[in-house]
């Protein structure tokens, strides 16, 4: 069963209204992160497309990424609980919430406004090409896992 399309206005604005649930004091059904400290691993994704911050993997690299995490990250498989993630995921100082907060929900209607038409067959940064389905599944399954891990 397909996703539910992250580059519809009704989509994003849903996941957008989820987050805006969120408090500071909202506490996660698993896992260690905290609330701000999601919202940033949330944004990382975004920093891969937008904000070239982060050190692209070299070729070998980015062949075992395709091998073997591409599938898991793009599929229409939700992901399990405490799965291992990818360095750069990992925020383990504190952070403000609410620029977080602003930080996600700016990337969210940047991409929804941009549309799946720019992102069908763009580059990614750790798995090559990927067409709107790829992209969107990337984009909605870590949003829809992150915000059930705090309950919304």
């Amino acid at each position: 069963m397909a996703l539910p399309n992250v580059f519809t206005p009704q989509v994003s604005e849903g996941i957008i209204n989820r987050i805006n649930q969120l408090t500071p004091q909202t506490k996660a059904n698993w896992g260690k992160m905290s609330v701000a400290q999601m919202l940033a691993h949330c944004c990382v994704t975004y920093e891969y497309v937008y904000d070239n911050k982060h050190k692209s993997p070299n070729f070998l690299m980015k062949f075992i990424l395709k091998l073997f995490v591409k599938n898991t990250v793009v599929s229409e498989t939700p992901y399990k609980h405490n799965n291992q993630t990818a360095p750069d995921f990992i925020i383990t100082n504190d952070r403000d919430f609410d620029a977080e907060k602003q930080r996600l929900i700016a990337y969210i209607k940047q991409t929804q406004q941009l549309g799946e038409a720019h992102f069908d067959g763009k580059e990614s940064h750790s798995f090559g090409k990927l067409n709107k389905t790829e992209w969107n599944n990337m984009f909605y399954k870590h949003l829809d896992h992150h915000l059930r891990q705090f309950g919304v």
